[in-house]
């Protein structure tokens, strides 16, 4: 059986780390949808983060995205960040919202499109130097949307090659993690639309290069938790976007849609070794709040994952594997089941009490009142959004 205090011990080590621009204003492709209270720079996205991991104890880390999230000094953002106890995280690069882009980035026909977004991820790398951020989280909305738009081989060429330049330029501390999306923006082909395309381009470019995987960019059906275990046998998952989709990229609150397969990912995650920190694996969290109020869905999502990573944590590993050498497949699946339908909030309440934090993390912030004062101290200037 589980060791309940090593269980709780890993709860209280794992990190999840929150994107900046879930705390600002998003919304379907359609609309952004505005909101009161919502963050009018990069400063107030962190003071919102700080909150989150005050709450919650496990999230001391902040994704920034560039340019949405653009400074003049890099450093003092560093250094605020430090202030209310929380860190930057991935240097997210935006290569899709230029007009450029229209034909695509680092696969773009023309080689001054190619230089342009080359040059973007280079000065990436640079703000990760003046931040101390370790990695460098890319995502290419490149394909083409339709037959002979474009050659598809020659585009592959065009992205290994501005990889290789942007990876020679990382420092031995930094890491670059591909992000693959099986379709959308582009709907006939996509430059880098599976796991293995991203696997692919990995392998080549050094041991520093890793997959991440969003767990909302899959076809229905895909077995994602196998994705996971393989890269892990690989020693090259970098890291999750963790999400919700019911339809395609629905960018939802992580466990909303599909908790099992949370559950499922996790398992794989905890059986294969990647809550451990020389894993390197990131946890992060890639969601856009559209009509719910943002600073307590990311402590939702935070709280999600803690316990899909509970119930990961609580399956019986001796029992599993004498099962699974008997071929009983029945008792292995209920070992599994065992362990999912154990309800693991009373032990987080009881952690987060040891920990000295509140046992309900989103009532407690809606306690504090803090949501009806940023509303009103945030009042005028420009919100901080998608920017489309």
């Amino acid at each position: 059986m589980p060791d309940i205090a090593a269980v709780k011990a890993a709860l209280a080590a794992q990190r999840i780390e929150t994107p900046s621009w879930g705390y600002g204003n998003s919304g379907t492709r359609f609309k952004v949808f505005a909101q009161q209270g919502v963050p009018r720079d990069p400063y107030e996205k962190l003071d919102d983060a700080a909150r989150v991991h005050a709450y919650t104890g496990v999230a001391p880390k902040v994704s920034l995205h560039i340019p949405w999230d653009r400074v003049d000094d890099y450093a003092a953002l560093a250094a605020y960040a430090k202030e209310r106890g929380v860190e930057l995280g991935a240097i997210n690069s935006n290569t899709f919202q230029d007009d450029a882009y229209r034909l695509g980035s680092v696969c773009h026909p023309d080689p001054a499109v190619r230089r342009r977004a080359v040059r973007h991820l280079l000065d990436c790398v640079d703000i990760m130097d003046a931040t101390g951020s370790a990695d460098l989280k890319l995502w290419f909305a490149d394909g083409t949307n339709y037959p002979g738009q474009d050659d598809v081989t020659a585009r592959q060429e065009r992205l290994a090659e501005s990889l290789a330049e942007v990876y020679a330029r990382l420092g031995d501390d930094q890491r670059m993690l591909l992000e693959y999306k099986f379709f959308e923006p582009a709907f006939y082909t996509t430059d880098v639309p599976d796991w293995g395309t991203a696997y692919a381009h990995c392998l080549k470019l050094g041991p520093r290069a890793r997959v991440v995987v969003d767990t909302g960019h899959h076809a229905p059906g895909t077995n994602v938790e196998f994705i996971v275990a393989l890269l892990l046998r690989e020693g090259r998952l970098g890291g999750f976007d963790f999400n919700s989709r019911f339809y395609a990229d629905d960018d939802l609150m992580a466990g909303a849609a599909d908790p099992f397969q949370l559950f499922r990912i996790m398992h794989e995650v905890v059986r294969n070794g990647g809550l451990a920190p020389a894993a390197g694996i990131a946890f992060m969290l890639d969601q856009c709040h559209n009509v719910e109020a943002k600073v307590p869905a990311v402590i939702r999502s935070v709280c999600n994952v803690q316990e899909a990573t509970a119930k990961a944590l609580l399956v019986d590993a001796d029992a599993l594997a004498a099962a699974q050498r008997d071929g009983d497949v029945l008792a292995a699946h209920a070992v599994l089941m065992d362990a999912y339908d154990t309800d693991v909030r009373p032990l987080l309440r009881a952690l987060r009490e040891e920990r000295g934090l509140d046992p309900d993390p989103v009532a407690a912030y809606l306690r504090s009142g803090r949501q009806e004062r940023i509303a009103a101290e945030r009042a005028g200037g420009d919100q901080a959004g998608w920017g489309a």
